[in-house]
Order: C-alpha cells, then structure tokens, then sequence
C-alpha cells in the first residue's frame, strides 16, 4: 500500500499550469513538514495535483497556509538539459483539507490542534473512574 499523510504549511503560492494536449490542470506545490520530537527541523515534501483539485488548490491556498494533504508516493526520472539523471519524489494528491485560518502569522497553533480543529473533531480526554483500565 502506497499511502501518505501530511500537515504543514505552503512554502510559496502554488504553481498551477494546464497540460498542452488535454488541458488538464496541474498544480505543483512544496509543503514544509515539521518533524515530530525535532522542533528545529523540517521536511520540504514536493506535491502534485490534477483537475479540479488542483484548481480549487491553486484558488485557495497561498503561502503560509496550513494544508492536509492525503496522496501516494510518486518517483520519477528526466533527463537534465546538461545531459545528466534526474530523479524526483512527489506526492501526488488524492484529497486535501483545509487547516486552520488565512492569518499566517498567528503560530501559536500547535500541530495536533490545528489537526483535531481543522478537521473537527475535538478530542476530550476520558479518564477512567477506578483507574481499572483494561489495556
């Protein structure tokens, strides 16, 4: 199963452009990921999406957004202008959420509220009366 998950935020403004012979829309886009447990790094993961996705991506989302992105592993080769192998790593999108608000500056957010927020799930932790929990 090739299945990803990612949250973070837009690094720049998506780029979105139509295919010449189809004029299916592509939208290209980097999302930073902070790594969990490493506050000082980050991962820049490359994206991709077709069609209306990508459409309604490129309408919406600007840099410094926060977005869910759900997709699969994509690799790729092409051949450089100086001749050389270039390999690529994408994910392209099968659905994305919006996350938290247009104000980029408000960061105090942290990564697990603004998933349960973005998606709506507020989660309340259960404490158990006697202590006798089963697992």
């Amino acid at each position: 199963m090739n299945k990803v998950i990612i949250l973070g935020r837009l690094t720049a403004d998506p780029n979105l452009k139509f295919t010449a012979g189809t004029g299916t829309a592509v939208s290209r886009f980097t999302v930073a990921v902070n790594r969990p447990f490493k506050k000082e790094e980050t991962d820049f993961i490359n994206c991709v999406s077709f069609g209306k996705t990508a459409e309604t991506i490129s309408q919406y989302l600007t840099k410094g957004r926060q977005i869910a992105v759900i997709g699969n592993i994509r690799t790729g080769s092409y051949e450089a202008q100086d001749g050389s192998k270039r390999y690529t790593t994408d994910v392209a999108v099968d659905s994305f959420e919006f996350i938290g608000s247009k104000d980029v500056a408000n960061n105090a957010t942290t990564q697990n509220d603004a998933f349960s927020g973005g998606f709506g799930d507020d989660i309340t932790p259960v404490e158990d009366p006697d202590g006798d929990m089963p697992f």
